[in-house]
C-alpha cells in the first residue's frame, strides 16, 4: 500500500497525494473518460483510489470520487470514513459531495474548480451545507493548473474529434 513520509510537510503531503491522483486522471483520459481522479488517505497511507469509469461502465455514478469511496467502505469494512482525506482533481458535483456528507469525510482536497457544476462552493456549496448533519472541511488550488490543463487537453482532443467526425460525415 503506498504511503508518505511522515516527515514530509503536509503541504508537501498533499502534492504528494494530489500529484498520485492526477496520475490516476491520466489513467481516466487513456480510457476515454473525462480525466479525474481520486484518492482517499488515512493520516499517511492510501486507503482507495479511483477515476472516472462512467463511459466504459455503463453507470452514471462511476466518478472518481464514488468509485474511491466504494473502495474505501471495503477497506475500512464501514460506510463511515471518519477520519479520511480525499483528494480529487476537479472539484465534485452534487452526487460526489452528498456522498462524502454521508460518509463523513474529514476533509476535501481539490485541485480545479467546476463553475458548471461544483458542489463545494463553486457553484453550491453542499459539502459545508449548515443544515446537514455533516460538514467536510475543504482546501482548493492543490495543482490547480496541472488539473486544469489536463480538462481543457481532454475537451479540446474530444471537440477536435467531433469536427472531424462531422466533417467525415458531410463529405460523404
Amino acid at each position: 500500500m503506498l504511503t508518505v513520509s511522515e516527515t514530509l510537510s503536509p503541504s508537501e503531503q498533499d502534492i504528494f497525494w494530489m500529484t498520485h491522483a492526477l496520475s490516476l486522471a491520466q489513467k481516466a483520459d487513456q480510457q476515454g473518460e473525462i480525466p479525474v481522479g481520486a484518492v482517499l488517505v488515512k493520516d499517511t497511507q492510501l486507503i482507495a483510489e479511483g477515476w472516472n469509469q462512467t463511459i466504459q461502465s455503463h453507470d452514471p455514478t462511476a466518478h472518481a470520487e464514488v468509485v474511491a469511496l466504494r473502495q474505501a467502505g471495503r477497506q475500512e469494512m464501514n460506510y463511515r470514513l471518519n477520519d479520511l482525506t480525499l483528494y480529487v482533481t476537479l472539484e465534485p458535483c452534487p452526487m460526489c459531495a452528498g456522498a462524502m456528507v454521508h460518509a463523513r469525510i474529514k476533509r476535501l482536497v481539490v485541485a480545479a474548480k467546476d463553475f458548471r457544476t461544483g458542489a463545494a462552493g463553486s457553484l453550491i456549496n453542499l459539502v459545508q451545507e449548515p443544515g446537514l448533519n455533516h460538514q467536510v472541511k475543504t482546501d482548493f488550488g492543490v495543482m490547480a493548473s496541472e488539473a486544469s490543463e489536463m480538462l481543457s487537453g481532454f475537451f479540446r482532443k474530444r471537440r477536435s474529434e467531433q469536427k472531424k467526425a462531422r466533417q467525415n460525415s458531410s463529405d460523404s
